[in-house]
């Protein structure tokens, strides 16, 4: 696509002379003899790339087209053109944001290395906006907005890393962001255009996770009645991220590690390689290194995903974030229902900020969304209460210790079922093996209180 100049000049026959000579290097000219019609064309004409722009306009001057462009165009290419002797005029207009500027009488050249440079200028600004404006929106993803100085190191390495396609290994406790993070990545990089898969590895069956990362071919397993590609292959160009990477299968994480060196992958059922290229990013919430100490981790396989650790901080940590957390989730829950509310009272404000956040952002975005429902301060002052003591009492060495004062047992073990739901992303078999139940038991105590997770 040719590019669009808009040539500002009000002697009629220097205008028609530069347009002549910058049609025939292909671009589409554009004319205006006055400070208003040349405002006039580029509210008509933004796409415009560059403004080449006399400096005396009748009555008006070149540095007000150049405000208005600056102002409401900022990548726009700005070249000023000056009678001789008036450099001074030139000197003001690159102060203002001009990229350049010619003494009259100019010849071709010099024109048309001028334009060569706003042009180069207009497309390192686009650069810049788009970058800013990429990284600004992965900002106000809520997990990731924070002023405290651990978000902002955060922010300063995903950015670095974002735009390579080195393998990401996110750690973090359940509920502070890690898929967002990877989103952020993805976003940040040249595969933004792609697919971004997202897969949880403790929420896979085992005996359907390798058909369902690398595919299956048609009869590979019973219920196999045609073949399917696998989530990696779905992600072609892309990037998938591996959520708790550590419940992964120790023969599956052989086949990922085959993935990360040589990029292939072979669907079950099939001795046919399939070449793709995909960018990894994992996550987990336990520490992988003592999983390779244990056994349970291949070491080959966390030094390939470790390439470049990332650490997602535990909200207790950026304490003076949550005031922002908490307005954006009242304003996101308000408008999600239609619901209008008062501001939150300064007591219930301060219990907020003091709570010790176990369940992280993700806790703090249920707390609130409960509150917008039902309204009610005095029953999440005692919700607050109620998990404090509750996770007191679970953190007793020596076991639990009934208060003088006895407790409300039921209320007790609805909590504590509700916490392992929540710290295991609502795996059933995960959440019983927490509160170290037999799954029949857990599943019980779920439809007692009408709780539920997500599907095993």
């Amino acid at each position: 696509m040719n590019l669009q100049l808009l040539v500002v000049e009000d002697d009629h026959s220097q205008r028609e002379l530069i347009c002549q000579l910058l049609s025939s290097e292909g671009y589409v000219l554009h004319q205006a003899d006055s400070v208003e019609s040349a405002i006039l064309t580029l509210k008509a004409l933004p796409a415009i790339s560059l403004v080449l722009c006399d400096w005396k306009l009748g009555t008006g001057n070149g540095m007000q087209v150049l405000q208005y462009v600056r102002q409401h165009l900022a990548a726009t290419g700005f070249v000023v053109a000056t009678a001789y002797g008036s450099v001074s005029h030139a000197v003001e207009a690159i102060h203002a944001g001009a990229d350049d500027y010619l003494t009259k009488p100019f010849k071709r050249q010099e024109l048309l290395l001028a334009i060569s440079k706003g042009l180069r200028a207009r497309q390192l600004r686009q650069q810049n906006l788009q970058l800013s404006a990429q990284l600004g929106e992965q900002q106000q993803l809520v997990e990731l907005i924070g002023h405290a100085p651990c978000m902002q190191q955060l922010f300063q390495r995903i950015s670095r890393v974002a735009g390579s396609d080195v393998t990401v290994l996110i750690s973090g406790e359940s509920g502070t962001g890690k898929e967002l993070a990877a989103r952020a990545l993805h976003q940040l990089s040249p595969r933004r255009d792609a697919p971004f898969i997202a897969i949880n590895c403790g929420a896979i069956p085992e005996s359907l996770a390798e058909a369902e990362l690398f595919g299956a071919e048609k009869g590979a397993y019973t219920g196999a009645v045609q073949s399917k590609a696998g989530k990696f292959e779905a992600a072609q160009g892309g990037t998938v991220f591996l959520d708790e990477i550590a419940e992964l299968p120790l023969p599956l994480q052989a086949k990922l590690l085959r993935l990360l060196q040589e990029g292939k992958v072979t669907r079950l059922g099939s001795h046919q390689e399939i070449k793709l290229d995909v960018r990894i990013i994992a996550a987990s919430h336990q520490d992988l290194a003592s999983g390779v100490a244990e056994g349970r981790f291949r070491q080959d396989l966390f030094y390939r995903l470790n390439v470049v650790p990332v650490h997602m901080p535990a909200l207790r940590e950026r304490t003076e974030d949550i005031p922002k957390l908490i307005q954006h989730f009242m304003q996101l829950q308000q408008q999600r229902y239609r619901l209008q509310l008062p501001p939150l009272s300064k007591v219930v404000l301060k219990a907020l900020i003091e709570y010790p956040w176990p369940g992280n952002v993700r806790e703090l975005s249920n707390k609130i969304e409960r509150f917008v429902l039902l309204q009610d301060e005095q029953e999440l002052l005692a919700d607050l209460q109620l998990t404090l003591r509750t996770q007191t009492a679970l953190s007793t060495s020596e076991g639990f210790v009934l208060p003088a004062t006895g407790i409300h047992f039921e209320a007790l073990e609805r909590s504590c079922l509700e916490q392992a739901l929540q710290l295991s992303d609502g795996n059933r078999t995960k959440a019983a093996r927490l509160l170290q139940l037999n799954y029949k038991a857990f599943l019980y105590r779920l439809e007692k209180y009408q709780l539920d997770g997500k599907a095993d």
